[in-house]
């Protein structure tokens, strides 16, 4: 693929993605051949801080968990009330981390 359409994609996209992922991300964008251009560009990844707000107004219910595709542990913490509130505290520092991961999923899907 062009560098510069590579390029553009990832700085639009760098804050969707760990940062110790761009540069392999970037790596297999340029060695990809242009007929995925056309999904690669239209893929919607989650935004991390949007997961975190509604996680910290409504984790209890596992929203944040439904939103990235979770749908085990959505129902887990609804279920439990978000672990008896534990579960939903530790996922206010976790569930950036896990959106990021689930974008980097759903990107390999396009790039592999």
């Amino acid at each position: 693929m062009d560098a510069q359409k590579v390029d553009m994609f990832i700085m639009t996209n760098a804050k969707f993605l760990e940062s110790h992922q761009i540069n392999a991300v970037r790596d297999r964008l340029i060695a990809s051949d242009d007929t995925k251009w056309g999904m690669i560009s239209t893929v919607q990844l989650k935004d991390p801080t949007t997961s975190l707000i509604v996680s910290i107004l409504a984790g209890s219910l596992g929203i944040d968990r439904f939103m990235i595709g979770d749908t085990g542990l959505g129902i887990g913490k609804l279920l439990t009330c978000g672990g008896f509130g534990i579960w939903t505290i530790v996922d206010w520092f976790m569930i950036q981390a896990a959106t990021r991961e689930k974008n980097m999923q759903k990107l390999q899907r396009f790039l592999y």
